[in-house]
């Protein structure tokens, strides 16, 4: 295999890691923030960095319609492109396809649309999309697959695994095996236990760096999630990397780890920074809410981000309300500074084999809920 993972812990299902790539290491269970367009909306590269992330996203759909693969190699690659020294993962744009192209045309070749942003007509073959994960130098680079829509049938869930599945087989030999750098093959199969078993036994036989689980946060809902989880983790490989794709909500990612997912990803601290809600230890606190507005308080007490070091409330109040950019970059800092304190978090918790208590101290503080000042 072409990147290291070596799990230094254990507690029951959930794993402690590190995975090895040629733009460095990344301590697992991690959550990558979203980086689609080459950028972390609200924060510099270096300020990701500093609130505790060692591995981004981006994405090969949004990249290679602006501003292009090939334009990105020619300027020295993603990482020089945006400023960011480490790790970086790209997605190989299905689900982009499936939910922003216009007039997608399906086939076993791959997918035909026009582009969201100016109707220009392109096409994506599982061959084309690893070539521009190459172009762009993603340190881990993803399959095409077809991500089936929800709700689906399991005949219909079966159908589109099994076309991505085809079209994994055919990134893998079009993928150039360099150290440093790996391939993950996406599980797919609906909420559907027999097709995702199956999709899980054909990926293991094409061997992949590391197994992602896709198709899921699509609207099925929390309890359906962890059992297509509880079914399909330990049918992968155990001694790879497990990815769960655009998940999640933080009572998503302590069940996930729990079950034995190592990475994440998720627009929703980033999105929801931009929009007033930030993630606390007590839960979610809307800054917009006029209760705010005469609070001398720190945003949390304990968080060591700037938005809660040097500002109150009333303060991030009032650029929420008046829609300050300084609003959506200091709150987009906490929200993802939390996030990276969770993981830390239940890193450190497996170590201990204490996840099960880390939990149970996690969910009673959620249900408690934000309390207003006497």
């Amino acid at each position: 295999m072409s990147l290291g993972f070596a799990i230094t812990a254990r507690d029951g299902a959930a794993r402690r890691g590190r995975l090895s790539t040629a733009h460095g290491d990344v301590e697992t269970p991690a959550f990558m923030p979203v980086g689609t367009a080459a950028t972390v909306k609200a924060m510099r590269p270096e300020d990701v960095a500093q609130a505790g992330f060692a591995m981004i996203l981006a994405n090969t759909y949004h990249l290679m319609l602006r501003p292009g693969a090939e334009r990105v190699a020619a300027l020295g690659g993603l990482h020089r492109f945006m400023h960011w020294p480490g790790p970086i993962l790209t997605d190989s744009g299905g689900f982009q396809v499936l939910s922003l192209a216009k007039l997608r045309k399906l086939s076993e070749d791959g997918v035909v649309f026009q582009s969201h942003l100016d109707g220009s007509r392109h096409q994506l073959t599982p061959e084309r999309a690893v070539e521009i994960q190459r172009l762009l130098d993603a340190d881990i680079a993803m399959v095409l697959d077809e991500c089936t829509p929800f709700p689906a049938t399991e005949d219909e869930a079966r159908q589109s695994m099994e076309r991505s599945m085809r079209w994994a087989e055919r990134c893998k030999r079009a993928f150039r095996d360099v150290s440093g750098y790996g391939l993950f093959g996406i599980n797919q199969g609906g909420v559907h236990a027999a097709p995702r078993l199956a999709s899980a036994k054909a990926l293991t036989g094409i061997g992949f760096d590391g197994y992602a689980i896709g198709g899921l946060a699509v609207g099925e809902g929390q309890a359906a999630m962890f059992t297509v989880l509880d079914t399909t983790v330990p049918a992968l490989p155990n001694d790879r990397p497990h990815y769960l794709m655009g998940v999640g909500k933080p009572d998503d990612l302590l069940g996930a780890v729990a079950r034995g997912i190592d990475l994440f990803d998720c627009v929703l601290p980033t999105r929801s920074g931009r929009t007033a809600q930030a993630f606390t230890r007590f839960g979610t606190v809307n800054l917009r809410n006029a209760r705010h507005q005469d609070d001398k308080r720190p945003l949390e007490d304990g968080c060591d981000c700037p938005a809660c070091g040097f500002y109150s409330r009333g303060y991030l109040h009032h650029l929420a309300r008046g829609g300050e950019i300084l609003g959506s970059m200091l709150l987009t800092h906490h929200n993802l500074r939390y996030y990276a304190r969770l993981m830390e978090q239940m890193r450190a918790a497996i170590e201990a084999r204490q996840l099960a208590a880390l939990g149970d101290r996690l969910t009673r503080d959620w249900a408690r809920g934000d309390i207003e000042p006497c």
